[in-house]
């Protein structure tokens, strides 16, 4: 089973756009839920991109399950946001101009991808997420984002990523050269704040 490239747009054309903002939705969620919440970033001038998950999800099980039982859908979702990375740098725009936003499943999807393919982008939000996989696999991670500004936003505990794993991926996002802010909400739960959409403004989307 895997994914089908699927691409909801808002924001600027891509032909005419110079920033390029990828976002990833939940599980459960859509494409269109995730660009609604573009409205509260700084990203006017961006061509806004959001990939649809087959049945709305992009692997069936827990992001720390063992990266078997998440096959194939796990690679075919990693395909498909290469494929819109793609579809940006294939319109002009540059990597350093390529950003991110994940939330919860798609916040561990961006991750992942990042840590796969590290470069210098814009930068990347990514709310409540990890990187994925049982066990941490350092031999899957390759690049350098030479100062790629990072935010991870989560709430501790949460019930689907484990703050352990959020504080691994930060260190991990570190030794790769990433300009961490990391922001640990008690109790909060599974969802998004404002504060957290403030920082991804003052850090990401300045």
């Amino acid at each position: 089973m895997s994914h089908t490239l699927n691409i909801k747009t808002a924001g600027i054309p891509l032909n005419q756009a110079e920033k390029a903002l990828i976002m990833i939705h939940g599980r459960g969620g859509s494409a269109q839920d995730i660009l609604s919440l573009s409205q509260h970033l700084n990203v006017k001038d961006y061509a806004l991109l959001a990939p649809q998950a087959l049945n709305h999800t992009w692997y069936p099980f827990s992001f720390i399950a063992p990266v078997e039982q998440n096959e194939p859908w796990l690679s075919s979702a990693l395909e498909m946001v290469e494929e819109t990375v793609k579809v940006a740098v294939n319109a002009g725009i540059k990597p350093e101009n390529i950003y991110f936003f994940g939330f919860s499943q798609g916040a561990c999807l961006t991750l992942e991808f990042l840590v796969r393919n590290a470069q210098k982008f814009g930068g990347a939000a990514a709310i409540i997420g990890g990187v994925i996989g049982e066990k941490i696999n350092r031999e899957n991670y390759k690049g350098d984002f030479a100062g790629t500004p990072v935010f991870l936003g989560t709430s501790n505990p949460d019930f689907h990523v484990p703050v352990e794993r959020v504080y691994a991926t930060a260190n991990i996002l570190r030794e790769m050269n990433a300009e961490v802010t990391e922001k640990v909400y008690a109790n909060f739960g599974h969802s998004i704040n404002e504060e957290e959409i403030e920082i991804a403004n003052s850090v990401i989307f300045k």
